[in-house]
């Protein structure tokens, strides 16, 4: 819209009034023109079938909420939400990918730590964490357990903390890789007590806790999933919890903070982001249907039977937490010299 004043020598005095009279019987139409496009875009999405991107292989926990979630956005919104593997370089092809792409809601980000590590842990990464994303909600969370073999000599993590500084060099503990949450907790139990342990990484959590199980490596950090049977067959010890709080899937198992060291913690989380830009009214609808979608019992079942705990916190919320967790493993990758492969 454009309003255009005349001002004359005689009669501007007239042509100020009648300008401001304009501008004043417009201007609230004017205001609220960014508010009903915002509106009606929200109204007609998705207007096209929406890309749910997994940066990282199908058939891991990442995969599978994403397309449980995608599965209950379609019923919910009446538009098709389906899920993309693109995996490779540590989930930074995958997410160089959305990054690149139109900000109008069709394209979603389902991913995890990895998306505020890489940066520290790669040379080079075809995106930027916080300039390239807007999120929309950190969705759920699951503890990581530090296990050993039942034959170490420890029921503590003091026990073992003292166990490894009586013999320096001479244990060593499995993650599921290198940069994965789990190696980052260790590497944070190793660089915040200055133990001489050694990493060993696995290709995914199974392996590692096998040889956890096997004492190849007797020592293990990993998610509760395929830790806790054996933990309740007795074939590993759990020794303390990473969260804040203790899981409900091992309630019995310490917080590293209950076990005396509340300097170490981190857990692993999945959050749903979507490129920077993307409309206010389409986060916000996202976020809602997000929420109403994983608060049903069936996807509460389902998610625990991954090691899950809903969060569905605010896009202002996740913004905070990524932020947290950037500043925080940033640190400890740099103190620890991790490298990606």
């Amino acid at each position: 819209m454009l309003l255009v004043c005349m001002h004359g020598s005689s009669l501007e005095g007239i042509g100020d009034m009648l300008c401001r009279r304009h501008i004043l019987r417009f201007a609230p139409a004017v205001l609220a023109l960014p508010a009903i496009s915002r509106l009606t875009f929200a109204e007609t999405y998705p207007a096209r079938p929406v890309r749910v991107i997994v940066p990282l292989a199908p058939g891991g926990p990442a995969d599978v909420f994403a397309r449980l979630t995608a599965q209950k956005l379609s019923e919910q919104l009446g538009g098709k939400f389906y899920v993309e593997n693109i995996g490779g370089a540590g989930g930074n092809i995958g997410t160089g990918r959305a990054a690149r792409v139109a900000p109008d809601g069709h394209t979603l980000l389902v991913t995890g730590l990895n998306h505020v590590v890489n940066p520290a842990l790669y040379a080079q990464v075809p995106y930027d964490p916080s300039k390239d994303f807007d999120p929309v909600t950190l969705s759920v969370t699951s503890a990581l357990v530090l296990t050993i073999h039942p034959l170490l000599p420890a029921r503590t993590v003091k026990d073992l903390v003292d166990l490894v500084r009586s013999s320096p060099g001479k244990y060593s503990y499995a993650s599921a890789g290198i940069g994965t949450p789990a190696h980052l907790v260790g590497e944070l139990f190793r660089v915040s007590l200055g133990l001489d342990l050694v990493h060993v990484p696995f290709n995914g959590s199974g392996p590692a806790t096998g040889s956890a199980v096997a004492g190849h490596t007797p020592i293990s950090f990993g998610s509760t999933v395929p830790a806790l049977p054996l933990v309740k067959d007795g074939k590993l010890r759990a020794l303390a919890v990473s969260t804040k709080a203790r899981s409900p899937a091992l309630p019995d198992t310490p917080t590293f903070a209950e076990a005396g060291y509340p300097e170490i913690g981190g857990d692993s989380w999945l959050a749903v982001l979507v490129p920077a830009g993307t409309p206010k009214g389409i986060v916000e609808l996202l976020h809602r249907e997000i929420v109403k979608a994983i608060a049903t019992p069936a996807m509460h079942e389902r998610l625990a039977t991954l090691g899950y705990e809903v969060i569905a916190s605010t896009p202002e919320q996740c913004a905070a937490q990524l932020a947290d967790e950037t500043t925080k493993w940033t640190r400890v990758i740099r103190e620890a010299g991790i490298k990606g492969e």
